[in-house]
């Protein structure tokens, strides 16, 4: 069965939550959400999901379906709510980044100089509350040098570097980095290495795409997703395929 390289990405965002037992999955962006889901229906079914809007779900919905759809609703959660879990440590975050640096420091506020950016984006929002909570992964939709950077223009996600000098981050806890070429995970220094790569990728084609030296020993090629998790994606949670709308289509080579 041809496979394609969203749907390696998909079951990769998938194996960040296994085995998570019931915390909230935090996902930002398609393929992290398409993950959550997979993964509440595969290899963590105490995964707490909710519709994208203030309801958990006792089944995944499709994408861009909300509970006003129907299906079972089993609890609901406003927004003032959320600040609860999160200093609970009961959730944890698939996030989006505009810039990475070796230790994980995550920038999704503005690009230059913070006094004067050449680009504003969406501000720190709950990077540091996330990154000080609960576990926290990352998904980058473009792995380029203009994401993986030697130092980061803001810090809004906290880094391991930043986390080992600081005190009372005991909480602090970094899971990988997936991306659309391999997924990343994090060395004894917590610095970035390269974990897996994907189907139809080469270390050198990673290497080349960092703005930073990545060490790739041992690095594996990242799993195929399986027969059901491939039903699962294309029948039950994104039938409208809007994966391919963040990782375009085609076959990964190899699978």
């Amino acid at each position: 069965m041809e496979v394609t390289r969203a749907e390696v990405c998909a079951a990769a965002c998938a194996d960040a939550w296994r085995d998570a037992g019931e915390v909230l999955a935090h996902a930002v962006g398609v393929l992290p959400m398409i993950g959550a889901r997979l993964a509440r229906l595969t290899t963590c079914p105490d995964l707490v999901l909710s519709d994208g809007e203030a309801f958990f779900m006792s089944e995944p919905p499709p994408l861009g379906r909300t509970a006003a759809d129907g299906g079972v609703v089993e609890g609901w959660v406003p927004f003032r709510r959320v600040f609860d879990l999160v200093a609970s440590g009961r959730r944890q975050s698939m996030m989006a980044a505009a810039q990475i640096d070796p230790y994980g420091n995550q920038n999704i506020s503005l690009i230059g100089d913070w006094r004067r950016p050449t680009r504003q984006l969406i501000g720190v929002r709950g990077a540091p509350g996330n990154t000080v909570n609960h576990r926290t992964d990352y998904w980058v939709a473009r792995h380029t040098p203009k994401v993986f950077v030697e130092k980061v223009d803001v810090v809004c996600g906290v880094g391991n570097d930043r986390a080992r000098a600081g005190r009372g981050l005991r909480f602090h806890h970094l899971g990988v980095v997936i991306t659309n070429l391999a997924v990343l995970g994090y060395g004894d220094g917590g610095r970035l290495r390269i974990r897996s790569v994907h189907p139809g990728v080469t270390v050198e084609e990673v290497r080349k795409n960092t703005g930073f030296d990545l060490d790739a020993a041992g690095a594996t090629r990242t799993r195929l997703p399986d027969e059901t998790e491939l039903g699962l994606i294309r029948e039950v949670i994104d039938p409208r395929g809007l994966r391919d709308r963040e990782v375009p289509p085609g076959p990964a080579p190899g699978a």
